[in-house]
């Protein structure tokens, strides 16, 4: 079962950060929650009309930079460029599909720490990292 973060663990989030707790918020990661899969903010945007009617696609962005620092969404770059959020939190990677241009989780582990110390002897300070895959999901691969 992918672990997402509890709407209990958002508002203790937000409170430790001196952030407010609004409902736009809560509804929105309610609705990542609910949609259960890779979206673009757009579909967040859509799928959240009827609870927010007057929400915008700026704040969209705003609340989801929000919950992506506070750990309750994951940003994941795809190589199409487009910019999906994953609301599964826990670490893992991902493959891009060439074909559909779908994106599935993919869990395995990695030694991270030969790159992290590439960055940081490049005078980086990496914080985090995510791989995705690219070539073909199961249903392309048949």
């Amino acid at each position: 079962m992918p672990a997402t973060l509890s709407e209990t663990d958002l508002i203790a989030r937000l409170r430790e950060r001196g952030r407010r707790v609004t409902s736009q918020r809560l509804v929105l990661q309610r609705i990542l929650g609910e949609l259960d899969r890779h979206v673009a903010a757009e579909e967040i945007l859509r799928a959240a009309e009827q609870r927010l009617p007057n929400l915008s696609l700026p704040t969209v962005y705003a609340t989801l930079d929000l919950l992506e620092e506070l750990g309750a969404v994951r940003r994941v770059m795809t190589p199409s460029g487009a910019t999906l959020y994953d609301p599964r939190v826990e670490e893992h990677h991902h493959l891009a599909c060439r074909d559909c241009g779908r994106v599935i989780d993919v869990d395995g582990a990695l030694d991270a720490e030969p790159l992290v110390a590439a960055a940081r002897a490049a005078g980086a300070r990496p914080d985090g990292m995510q791989v995705v895959l690219t070539g073909l999901c199961p249903d392309c691969a048949e």
